[in-house]
């Protein structure tokens, strides 16, 4: 139980971290829906697709490669720092050199002509968080939680400042709507034909902000590079960047490459890039699932390896695995049967809610993503990293299938359906490999009940259309009880075990 509760501490302030820097982040929405086009939302969505499967590419592992090799190898854990640093900040300036000048062969290529400014800033952010990847990844290594959580607080706020400085205030000053005194300031720097282009200028102002901070806190850092480090650290991590890859295919190639395969006014009044923003913009709304995920994901993965060793270790990442299934079915269930005041509070524009439908299969698909990062910590432990490489070929495998069959034939469902198949397929293989080289009690049955519940309420609650709009609200919220009460008896076992727990400490 006690390291239980130090993965529940730690979660908790990752959580904080990134679910207050990504809720202010998710305010963002509305501004975006309501301030830019369609086009330009639609641009945003793709482009940063694209750059979530860059930045796997960047970083190729290297952050799990960090944690295993400063932990439980034996090695000086600030050398083994120094070197993947090193490796670093030389491919990223690389690759971003790559990109920086590939940039108006690029804008051609995905029918941005005349953008070209938009692909060497992207070349700028890619490698500034590649670079950075590892001095967060030694704070968590260390435990210095808090440092970590100011440090994204600072960069979430400093980006969403200038969204709001550039989208909103510049807007209506040059407008003359407010603070007109100000006007000539603000033409010298404000163009009012750029809509998305805001978006990535405050994204590399707050990356770049960050370098000095991070660097003055993890202090000792020599450059230079050692074979025997490094080529051992090099095997272990680039079957990681294949996982990377799949989870990220799945997640965002949807996005990506949505305009392309949605034919040509499959929605009537819409381009295909529009349809790619309000796709976007509903991605967005299942952000509470990803959040849970992200600040678990931050806290687990340490702990996985500090836990290694423990003969006890598997029936702990069993109990883990169960806690998070139930939780993140309640939250899905909540945000499902509330979706239309949520869209109503955040996607502002006219025609995003067409896509709210797809919010549930998406809410699950995190969920599949969350289960396939627990099931994964058995080839990480064991070092057979070369089945990630064969898992990811199979995911991405289904993803591009699913894609290309079902958004022609079912447009914004097909999407969604993308990322939920290939993650459920991902996390079976995982399962079923996994046992048989590192046997862990998982409470497979429940489980799977729990999630087919908790699914069906979620879709319940959804379509629920009777009554008032206040017996509409008791009676679909009335169904995260109904599965709470479900779990209850259940895990009547489990439940009387912390009961008894809670007894003997008070006596």
């Amino acid at each position: 139980m006690g390291q239980l509760k130090q993965l529940a501490g730690q979660t908790a302030i990752y959580g904080i971290s990134s679910i207050l820097g990504r809720t202010v982040n998710f305010l963002l929405i509305p501004i975006y829906t309501a301030y830019l086009t369609k086009d330009d939302v639609g641009a945003y969505t793709a482009l940063y697709g694209y750059m979530a499967l860059f930045n796997i590419i960047f970083t190729y592992g290297m952050e799990t490669t960090y944690f295993r090799y400063a932990t439980g190898k034996g090695l000086d854990p600030k050398k083994v720092f120094s070197q993947i640093q090193s490796l670093l900040i030389t491919s990223s300036l690389s690759l971003g050199a790559i990109i920086y000048l590939s940039a108006p062969t690029l804008a051609s290529w995905l029918n941005y002509e005349g953008q070209e400014h938009l692909f060497r800033w992207i070349a700028w952010i890619l490698a500034i968080d590649a670079i950075l990847v590892i001095p967060y990844a030694r704070l968590r290594k260390e435990n210095k939680a808090f440092q970590f959580a100011l440090t994204k607080l600072g960069n979430i706020l400093i980006n969403v400042g200038f969204n709001v400085f550039f989208i909103v205030i510049c807007y209506h000053i040059w407008k003359g709507e407010w603070l007109a005194s100000l006007a000539p300031y603000i033409n010298a720097v404000y163009n009012p034909e750029w809509g998305v282009e805001y978006i990535f200028i405050s994204n590399l102002i707050a990356n770049a902000a960050m370098i000095p901070v991070l660097f003055w806190l993890i202090k000792q850092f020599r450059f230079g590079f050692d074979r025997k480090y490094l080529a051992p650290m090099w095997h272990y991590s680039f079957p990681l960047l294949f996982m990377g890859l799949a989870g990220t295919i799945n997640e965002t190639f949807s996005r990506t490459i949505f305009e392309y395969v949605l034919p040509e006014g499959f929605y009537q009044g819409y381009t295909s890039r529009e349809v790619t923003g309000i796709f976007g913009a509903n991605f967005k709304l299942a952000i509470l699932m990803n959040l849970i995920i992200q600040a678990f994901k931050y806290a687990a993965e340490p702990f996985f390896f500090n836990q290694s060793t423990d003969k006890n270790s598997p029936q702990t990442f069993a109990t883990v695995m169960h806690a998070f299934v139930i939780f993140c079915s309640a939250l899905m269930i909540a945000v499902s049967v509330n979706l239309d005041i949520l869209g109503s509070l955040f996607l502002r524009g006219e025609g995003y809610a067409m896509g709210n439908h797809i919010v549930p299969v998406l809410l699950l698909g995190y969920l599949m993503l969350g289960i396939y990062f627990n099931l994964s910590i058995w080839f990480k432990l064991t070092d057979k990293t070369k089945y990630s490489f064969y898992i990811t070929l199979l995911g991405a495998f289904v993803t591009i299938i699913v894609l290309f069959t079902l958004v022609p034939l079912l447009g914004l469902m097909g999407g969604a359906l993308s990322t939920l198949i290939c993650y459920m397929i991902m996390s079976a293989v995982c399962y079923w490999i996994g046992q048989k080289h590192f046997p862990i009690p998982y409470q497979t049955g429940k489980g799977l009940f729990y999630l087919s519940v908790a699914f069906l309420l979620s879709y319940l609650g959804f379509y629920w259309d009777w009554g008032g709009p206040i017996l509409q609200f008791i009676g679909r919220n009335s169904l995260v009880i109904a599965f709470v009460l479900v779990v209850l008896l259940f895990e009547k076992k489990e439940v009387e075990k912390i009961r008894n727990r809670l007894k003997n400490r008070k006596a």
